[in-house]
């Protein structure tokens, strides 16, 4: 053989030899563009309209749903071990609190905005998310308020929408997170922020690409949101609608939005790609969906898999795709997880 090409032969097996980069546990952790740390975690809280409930729901392994009597002492426990951020979802259990227009959401009294005051009050430094929807709270189920025919009126669903974000600013919440996915809700709940004279202090985090599925039904038993009739197809995107993702995600941005939530995760990580690129100086937010969650324990429990270490490559693989945020079930455990 000529000397260069033994060379040629020595140089491809030098470039071929990967094993040494990542032979020893730090260095595996090295090799992570991004690092999983518990501030980066947002915890799911269902808050009834019954001040001292305490349900477990049982399509949601290890997750209760509460009254803002017990909300208190059951968090104090994370908190200390770093919990820095939670998501509120109501849950009026009364039926005569729904009626068409969801009156209800931002009821002063009412189960979300109690929630805001007690935590404010008990962890002045815990980071207060609200998703701000309507399907809690409406008799139909569905996210806006419809037209006799069915379908979504627009004009008053956004006007509605953005109307309980700016009453939960102003019971205290940092960060208001429309998931309704109806068109021009973050445009008019930036202006109604601006004129309360609270967007600087109010971040909009936007449900830009939600995308209507199978993965939410833990999620629908926990809120009670399930729609009396039809789907949420016509408002939430198509699974395969990438491209539809792309303008929603420029649209939010364009309107106003501070951050992004890509909704589900696991299935979706093309689009939190999308969205690290397409709005790249945005904070991105993989929600690691009821149903997701549900799946993994599901998965532990046949032993098909490890629960913490699906969980733990779960997890990275949103921060591969660009998250920086993630709103996952598994809090709770990512908190002992991530102190070991």
């Amino acid at each position: 053989m000529h000397t260069a090409d033994f060379l040629e032969v020595q140089d491809t097996a030098i470039s071929s030899i990967l094993a040494g980069g990542y032979n020893h546990p730090l260095l595996r952790e090295w090799q992570s563009e991004r690092q999983l740390t518990k501030n980066m975690f947002v915890f799911p809280l269902f808050i009834s309209d019954d001040a001292n409930e305490e349900t477990p729901i049982e399509s949601l392994p290890n997750i209760k749903r509460f009254g803002v009597n017990k909300i208190v002492d059951y968090l104090k426990p994370l908190v200390a071990k770093g919990l820095r951020s939670v998501i509120l979802f109501g849950v009026p259990l009364d039926p005569a609190a729904k009626d068409p227009v969801g009156t209800s959401a931002d009821n002063p009294k009412g189960p979300v905005i109690m929630g805001i005051k007690t935590l404010r009050e008990a962890f002045p430094e815990l980071y207060i998310m609200c998703d701000v929807c309507l399907c809690e709270y409406t008799s139909h189920g569905h996210c806006g308020i419809l037209y006799d025919d069915g379908s979504i009126n627009r004009e008053r669903s956004v006007s509605r929408i953005a109307a309980v974000a700016v009453n939960y600013a102003k019971a205290g919440a940092n960060c208001v997170a429309p998931s309704d996915m109806i068109d021009g809700r973050i445009r008019d709940i930036k202006h109604g922020l601006i004129q309360a004279g609270l967007a600087h202090k109010v971040f909009v985090m936007s449900y830009s690409a939600k995308f209507s599925g199978n993965l939410y039904g833990p999620f629908r038993d926990a809120a009670h949101s399930s729609p009396s009739q039809g789907d949420r197809k016509n408002y939430q995107l198509p699974p395969a609608g990438r491209g539809l993702a792309r303008r929603a995600l420029v649209r939010d941005m364009q309107e106003g939005a501070d951050g992004i939530i890509v909704k589900p995760s696991t299935f979706y990580l093309d689009i939190m790609r999308d969205a690290s690129e397409l709005c790249d100086n945005l904070p991105i937010c993989a929600y690691h969906v009821s149903g997701e969650y549900a799946m993994l324990h599901a998965a532990a429990e046949k032993g098909v898999v490890d629960l913490k270490t699906i969980a733990f490559e779960a997890h990275q693989g949103f921060l591969r795709a660009g998250a920086r945020i993630i709103i996952s079930y598994f809090t709770p455990e990512f908190l002992e997880w991530l102190s070991q």
